[in-house]
């Protein structure tokens, strides 16, 4: 199978030769697209663990986030800041710009918007791991969250598994009872992970947000609300039940506080770790009777392969 650098345009064969005018791209990526190029890239050799680790500035009202990556034809970098206090001010906790190179030359060739690319990749890396992970016929959702992760999430796993029900959970009533007239969901509780296919953690927690013991065996939980080691959305309880999956080892280690304080209380061994990419490219088995858990952090090989994709998309 040809990789998606491989079918891609060499920019550098564009006629005329490269253009020192960066094409600024609007709005997100299609949802559908992002799923198929991060899982295509995975297939074809892409290396998580190979990625440099995102530097992480502290600053006095949040973070500053620089997140470069290198594959096929294209290099590029997202900086983004996180300040948690944003919701209470009306704006988004993540904000950033996407600079897609050119690899050979490295000349810039396109600006996107890093909000909408972000909130595309997360939930569709969430969905390549679902895609794999998942009962085929998985159709009850229970989404913590009410934000723009959340409503990424419903669309795209929506795009792998024919979700019949969803309930959400909320920390706000009215943004929660909004979120579920908007998507044809229910409000729930925490206790509706018992009778859940999936689950989708997206929130800003520090803290678990439901008993593990209640998820059911057959069930696959999606964690991406943090990427802090202090921070997690699922307790120990239910990662110790679980077959563990996560983007990197490496970064799973440093960042994903899910896993690290799991590993910390004795309840996860790090060796039991599966990546992504080994699971996607049929490497590992999943075994039956335990419940799944995908823990994501966010990596920059990630922004790239879709930053790079929408670029060549809109090109053609």
């Amino acid at each position: 199978m040809k990789g998606w650098h491989d079918s891609f345009s060499n920019p550098r064969s564009v006629p005329g030769g490269l253009s020192a005018v960066i094409t600024f791209l609007e709005g997100a990526p299609p949802m559908a697209a992002a799923i198929d190029a991060l899982r295509t890239s995975l297939l074809d050799g892409l290396d998580p663990e190979a990625g440099p680790p995102r530097t992480i500035i502290p600053v006095p009202h949040g973070q500053l986030l620089l997140m470069p990556a290198s594959w096929g034809s294209y290099a590029g970098v997202k900086v983004a800041t996180a300040a948690p206090d944003n919701a209470a001010r009306g704006l988004p906790r993540i904000q950033g710009n996407y600079l897609l190179l050119d690899d050979e030359t490295l000349t810039p060739l396109a600006l996107l918007d890093g909000i909408a690319l972000t909130s595309v990749r997360t939930a569709a890396v969430s969905a390549v791991a679902a895609d794999a992970l998942a009962e085929p016929d998985a159709s009850r959702l229970v989404v913590f969250g009410t934000g723009p992760q959340a409503r990424s999430h419903l669309e795209a796993l929506r795009c792998v598994r024919p979700i019949q029900e969803v309930v959400v959970v909320g920390r706000d009533a009215e943004r929660t009872r909004a979120f579920a007239e908007e998507s044809g969901a229910r409000v729930g509780g925490p206790g509706d992970v018992a009778h859940a296919d999936l689950v989708a953690c997206c929130t800003t927690a520090r803290t678990p947000l439901f008993d593990g013991s209640l998820v059911p065996e057959s069930a696959t939980v999606l964690a991406v609300g943090s990427h802090e080691p202090e921070a997690r959305e699922v307790d120990e309880t239910a990662v110790a039940r679980s077959t563990v999956v996560v983007e990197a080892v490496s970064a799973a280690l440093r960042e994903a506080g899910d896993v690290i304080q799991a590993v910390e209380a004795g309840a996860l061994d790090p060796g039991a770790l599966v990546g992504l990419a080994d699971l996607v490219r049929g490497g590992r088995e999943v075994p039956p009777g335990r419940p799944r858990f995908f823990k994501g952090v966010g990596m920059a090989w990630q922004d790239l392969v879709v930053a790079a994709a929408h670029f060549e998309a809109t090109r053609e």
